[in-house]
């Protein structure tokens, strides 16, 4: 295990003994957030990106290992493994350098080569292959076997070419040179499926592509790794040479020189060739194809699970609105608005649907029953989903607050990706198992604007829609990742232990949703936690599981101040040591920057806590739990722009970052639709990868340079001086991922009239005199 260890350290350019630290503390059962924050020291201080990177690591090396240790088992057992292989086995640094040393010797069904050598013709193959001036003809009529079925010579020599077929296409080093130089100079090339023009219509940027392999960008090749999923293209790996039909491929002359076959007009010479030729068009050509073809999916599949994690963290991490009651608005038309009312914790306090959209257009009463929840619950925002009729939805609300400044309300546009799958899942039916889905959806868009991160954490990650091909990667390795980004974001801020739900305390270092349920359970039974030391009190809650968790969870006005604080309870004898020395109370320190300011950390490190832990519960003393999120901004959509049809080329428009990908970043504007601004319009200066400009989530100022109202297709720019119509703002079809146009929601169809008792039947009630507009 120490020469994994030794690699990692190599990669990550940090000392073995930082490697060795970090890797028996996950073997513990330790998290990533929990040893990046509380054993700095054990690690020599690795960050939370070193040890996932880290992590992922040691888990493809030990497969390796693994998979290492089985291939010399199977050899030996063969009685095959000579010290050589045994040597090269065990140097092999990659999976396909392991698998090629194996090829000779995977067991495999009864081959034509198996066959030719039960029937006595290696010997042949072998003088050949030795001797190229004996006459094939000749040599082969020694080795006729009527029992074996080789009755000519023909039958003779087409069994001597298997075999040396299957010897030239198992050859490991002959595989690696091939690899790699099919990496460096092959060329990808995508062509139509007969017929399929009309079909494949969104394929047409790949209908005759050539792309050179080693730089194919990961969003083009998934795309047309799509497109030949769907049947709509053939993918090859292609050379320059293939036009003329009269040159020999490279490859096919690399196979030759590796095994010395050469026309020098001797007798066998013609016959090798052929071998040759044969070796690398049916053996190969599809077996490198096939491999190379995989490692291209496989390094896109890990760009865009790296593309979709980094647009998840932003979201996640995206600023909260804060504690204030708030309406949810669900848009619709033909159903109506469904409206939910939380209080500032997000408790539900009331629901049901009003009709100011078409076809409807009953905006008087609507007007009167959403001014009357604004009053009765004092509510400060309006969250408006931004799916279907959102834009109207938001221009009635709009002039709802205009006709009456009294209110003093805020809307906002909030992203409802994923709120279908929260209102129809098992957690929401148990939540709100009187409720029809439609309302929890409203519910649901309501708490995403108080806070993103405690609502989208009851989604699945994949289904938040802010990935590039999520849907056509390694499922497993999409779920890994993101729910390793979910994990760093929930403990990067901090869970209040007596509002969180479960399936947000369930994403806690240490913790799993069996534990999540116990403590919510505890907590209706017995009341809000007082410290956390009494979450030791629930069940299945041990000392390990207390030791990962408790620094991130949090219990306002509690007994003991410290419990709102980032800061560990196993620290807690430091933090009173410090006050004592200084003749202060614990509670007087928090918060007194001037005092804590002039503390010299180093007299206080000791054997237990270095001085990395030190400056951390002394930073945290200052300002206990803060929140790593960003200041709450909403961007101004502007009237009047409703949809595609309503935009103008050279408009300049305030919109929210929703989805940035490889090539650029997708922008809502208001109109139901995503612009794209190309990663070529999103700065003067070069950009190498967008998320060094922007972010999901952010507010930026954009310029529409085309509209195609048909496809529905907008490009922006982000540069005011690019002219309309600008060729460096459009990208073809293809590139757009399917989370970068907005789907219908789903859902069950509002029950009209929402509740049949409370408020909202009161509103309707009083509604009723009232005339449309």
């Amino acid at each position: 295990m120490q020469s994994i260890h030794q690699r990692i350290a190599e990669e990550l350019n940090v000392r073995p003994q930082q490697v060795n630290a970090a890797v028996q503390l996950l073997d513990e059962g330790a998290t990533v957030p929990f040893i990046a924050r509380y054993r700095k020291e054990v690690t020599g201080e690795l960050d939370d990106t070193q040890l996932r990177t880290l992590e992922d690591r040691l888990r493809y090396l030990r497969e390796l290992e693994e998979r290492r240790e089985s291939i010399l088992k199977s050899i030996a057992e063969q009685e095959k493994l000579t010290p050589q292989l045994e040597a090269d086995i065990k140097a092999a640094d990659t999976k396909n350098r392991l698998e090629d040393l194996y090829l000779p010797y995977k067991p495999k069904r009864r081959t034509k080569a198996q066959i030719a050598r039960e029937a006595g013709l290696e010997p042949l193959a072998d003088a050949l292959l030795a001797d190229p001036t004996l006459d094939p003809e000749q040599s082969a009529a020694d080795y006729l076997n009527t029992d074996a079925g080789i009755t000519d010579s023909k039958s003779a020599l087409d069994g001597a070419k298997q075999i040396l077929m299957e010897r030239f296409s198992e050859d490991a080093e002959l595989l690696g040179k091939l690899r790699q130089f099919l990496k460096q100079e092959a060329t990808v090339s995508a062509r139509l499926v007969a017929g399929k023009e009309q079909e494949g219509a969104k394929f047409r940027d790949y209908f005759e592509h050539d792309e050179p392999l080693k730089g194919i960008p990961s969003h083009r090749a998934l795309a047309i790794f799509r497109g030949r999923n769907e049947g709509i293209l053939t993918i090859a790996l292609t050379m320059g040479t293939e036009s003329d039909r009269s040159a020999t491929h490279p490859c096919e002359q690399m196979v030759a020189e590796h095994w010395q076959v050469s026309d020098q007009g001797r007798a066998a010479d013609g016959w090798l060739r052929e071998v040759v030729r044969w070796t690398w068009r049916v053996k190969l050509l599809t077996h490198l194809e096939t491999d190379l073809l995989g490692e291209v999916r496989e390094a896109a599949e890990e760009e865009a699970i790296k593309v979709f994690a980094s647009n998840l963290k932003d979201l996640l991490l995206a600023a909260p609105a804060g504690q204030r009651a708030t309406i949810g608005l669900d848009p619709g038309l033909r159903t109506g608005v469904k409206v939910a009312v939380v209080d500032a914790t997000g408790k539900v306090l009331d629901h049901g649907a009003i009709f100011p959209t078409p076809p409807q257009n009953r905006i008087a009463e609507a007007e009167a029953v959403l001014v009357a929840l604004c009053k009765k619950y004092d509510v400060a925002l309006i969250a408006i989903g931004n799916g279907t009729a959102s834009r109207e939805t938001d221009k009635f609300v709009g002039d709802m607050i205009k006709s009456h400044p009294e209110l003093k309300v805020q809307k906002v546009i909030v992203n409802e990706s994923g709120a279908s799958i929260y209102s129809a899942s098992e957690f929401a039916a148990r939540e709100f198992p009187n409720l029809d889905v439609t309302i929890r959806g409203a519910i649901s868009i309501a708490r995403r604007l108080q806070d993103p991160l405690a609502e989208l954490v009851k989604i699945e990650p994949k289904s938040i829609g802010v990935g590039q091909y999520q849907h056509d990667v390694s499922q497993s390795q999409l779920a890994r990742s993101l729910g390793a980004v979910v994990e760093d974001c929930v403990n990067a801020v901090g869970v209040e232990v007596n509002t969180a739900s479960a399936p947000l305390l369930a994403r806690v270092s240490g913790l799993n949703q069996t534990l999540a349920n116990n403590i919510v359970e505890f907590r209706d039974q017995n009341g809000p936690f007082r410290s956390r030391a009494a979450l030791m009190s629930v069940p299945r809650f041990g000392a390990k599981t207390f030791e990962l968790a408790a620094g991130f969870l949090r219990i306002a006005n509690g007994d003991n101040p410290l419990d709102t604080s980032a800061v560990h309870p196993e620290a807690y004898p430091l933090v009173e040591r410090i006050a004592n020395q200084n003749a202060r109370e614990v509670r007087g320190l928090i918060g007194d920057s001037a005092f804590l300011r002039s503390l010299n950390a180093s007299q206080y490190a000791d054997e237990q806590f270095g001085l990395p832990t030190v400056k951390d519960i002394i930073q945290e003393l200052d300002k206990p739990g803060r929140d790593p999120r960003p200041e709450f901004k909403t961007a101004k959509l502007q009237e009047g722009v409703e949809k595609v049809s309503d935009l103008r080329e050279a408009m300049v428009l305030e919109g929210t970052v929703t989805n940035v990908t490889n090539f650029g970043a997708f922008v809502d504007i208001g109109v139901h639709q995503d612009g794209l601004v190309h990663i070529s319009a999103l700065s003067h200066q070069f950009v190498k990868d967008p998320r060094e400009v922007v972010k999901a989530g952010d507010i930026v100022k954009v310029k529409v340079i085309e509209v195609d109202v048909a496809r529905q297709r907008i490009a922006l720019s982000m540069r005011m001086d690019d002219e309309v119509g600008a060729r460096s703002a459009r990208k073809p079809a293809a590139d757009a991922p399917r989370g970068s146009q907005r789907a219908p929601r789903q859902g069950a169809s509002a029950k009209q009239g929402g509740n049949s008792n409370g408020t909202f039947a009161q509103l309707f009630a009083n509604a009723k005199h009232l005339k449309k507009r």
